[in-house]
């Protein structure tokens, strides 16, 4: 049986555009095009007002400034809470709720007015009427934002665990830093994913989070940014040991995130080591020793250097536990439940998964307390990516090859694609048997980690654009523009399947 999946162009939120540099523009105006309608309408950085009528003069214009986070103060005010979905999935461990602290450094980092009480408990700033100085670029004109009730409804956002916090539709409504604010939105970001945006309200509590969510939502930052954050509060000496722990099934997928940790903290000041098999422990050990303020580990490597005793995690207070469900189908549980052990109790967790099988429940009782439980989807159903095509051949298996081939000979030159396979041996013999005609290479977990970094780069950067692996070597890579995904035998385990 032979599987393939053809990606279509999703929609994605488009990127802040700049209208071209106009001399006669008052400053600090800037001319911004808006994605959806192509109109022309202009923002003032230092009060944060976006108009459609240009500004005459540099006086201030006649609209008032709206607080940036005055929605989230109101939505926080109620009595009520907001909770789009049911009461279930309890985790009753005596716990009444997370405590918070008073204050928050970010008031120090540019932002203009007292921090009220209200938003010291949810861990974010208030900006006086004057906005911050530092804003960036709202994703368009002001007045089309749907109510929170509305989002959950469109993104299938459903939360359940008590007091649960709206979602955070726009970066201005985030209390976001102004070194992290540039950093995200010079990166082309516009909004948060729904994931983000329902996350981060949550994370911001310190509250214990259960995400289930398909991999490429966007889960990195949702819960890297609370990290940060967090950070910002604590001021430990990174000497004595990480305040952030994060474990992640792979080495890719650790690799990755410590790439967008040391991108999205760079002004920040924020420091990353990387701790995974396949590599020299030398160069890990003397980052370790240095200080830094988040590891993000493999469970066996981190185990390996905690029987050494050449890493102490007194220190973490936050820890994430990314693509739980492969950790334990990969066998990782008493590992984690090994390294748990080392971390204070006293604690947030965060556990992310793209499944929600019963090992992954039990786990996530024994680890988390009393947590909000975020699902972007349904979790209970199998439900199609409706951006993809999904198509299923029966083959005998000497057919398999030579359909393969006209397959790959019909895409256009230089698609992007995957093609997953049951075994090791089986993706080098492929590889080999593709790379003459259409460029392919192989990765698993037999390669040196050397060895996977270089056949990703070439992948990524389109000069090799077959890559022919294993589930487990794929899973959570993070590569765009991927147009083909074959699969030469169908999956035995839906949940990999599903994960895909």
């Amino acid at each position: 049986m032979l599987f393939f999946q053809e990606f279509g162009m999703a929609a994605t939120a488009s990127a802040i555009r700049y209208a071209p540099e106009d001399p006669n523009l008052p400053k600090p105006w800037k001319g911004l095009v808006d994605s959806r309608t192509g109109y022309l309408y202009f923002w003032n950085p230092e009060t944060n007002v976006t108009q459609y009528e240009r500004p005459a003069s540099s006086a201030p214009p006649k609209l008032a400034a709206i607080p940036v986070s005055s929605s989230v103060q109101t939505n926080q005010q109620s009595s009520s809470g907001f909770n789009s979905g049911k009461e279930d999935d309890k985790y009753g461990r005596g716990s009444d709720g997370p405590k918070s602290d008073s204050g928050s450094r970010f008031n120090e980092a540019g932002r203009t007015g007292p921090i009220s009480s209200n938003d010291a408990a949810s861990g974010l700033g208030n900006a006086s009427s004057g906005g911050s100085s530092a804003r960036g670029p709202p994703s368009s004109a002001a007045g089309n934002e749907l109510s929170p009730e509305a989002y959950c409804r469109k993104h299938e956002i459903t939360v359940s665990g008590g007091q649960v916090p709206p979602p955070l539709m726009s970066f201005e409504a985030t209390g976001l830093p102004n070194e992290l604010l540039r950093e995200v939105y010079s990166a082309g970001f516009s909004a948060p994913s729904p994931i983000q945006a329902q996350s981060w309200p949550i994370a911001m509590q310190n509250r214990d989070i259960v995400a289930i969510a398909k991999t490429g939502s966007g889960k990195t930052l949702g819960y890297l940014i609370p990290g940060f954050m967090h950070l910002q509060r604590i001021h430990n000496d990174s000497r004595m040991g990480p305040t952030i722990l994060v474990l992640s099934p792979t080495r890719e997928l650790a690799t990755q995130i410590q790439v967008e940790a040391l991108k999205f903290g760079k002004s920040s000041k924020i420091s990353c080591a990387c701790l995974y098999g396949g590599a020299p422990k030398g160069p890990q050990l003397k980052e370790i020793e240095r200080g830094v303020d988040i590891v993000v580990a493999t469970p066996g490597r981190l185990n390996d250097i905690l029987e050494m005793k050449r890493i102490s995690l007194h220190q973490v207070s936050y820890l994430v536990l990314d693509e739980a469900d492969r950790m334990l189908d990969m066998g990782f549980e008493p590992q984690i439940r090994k390294i748990v052990n080392e971390v204070p109790t006293k604690r947030q967790t965060l556990m992310y998964t793209a499944t929600w099988p019963k090992e992954v429940r039990k786990i996530a009782a024994d680890l988390l307390v009393n947590p909000a439980q975020v699902n972007i989807g349904n979790v209970d159903e199998l439900v199609a990516n409706k951006s993809i095509t999904q198509t299923i051949e029966v083959l005998a298996p000497m057919e398999k090859h030579s359909r393969l081939e006209q397959i790959l000979r019909s895409q256009e030159p230089g698609s992007k694609i995957i093609i997953f396979c049951s075994t090791k041996r089986m993706c080098d013999q492929l590889a080999r048997n593709l790379t003459r005609t259409f460029g392919a290479a192989a990765i698993h977990g037999d390669k040196s980690q050397a060895e996977r970094d270089d056949v990703l780069n070439q992948f990524r950067s389109g000069r090799t654009p077959v890559l022919v692996a294993t589930d487990v070597a794929a899973r959570g890579l993070d590569v765009k523009d991927i147009r083909y995904e074959y699969d030469s035998s169908f999956k035995f385990n839906h949940q990999n399947y599903r994960s895909i």
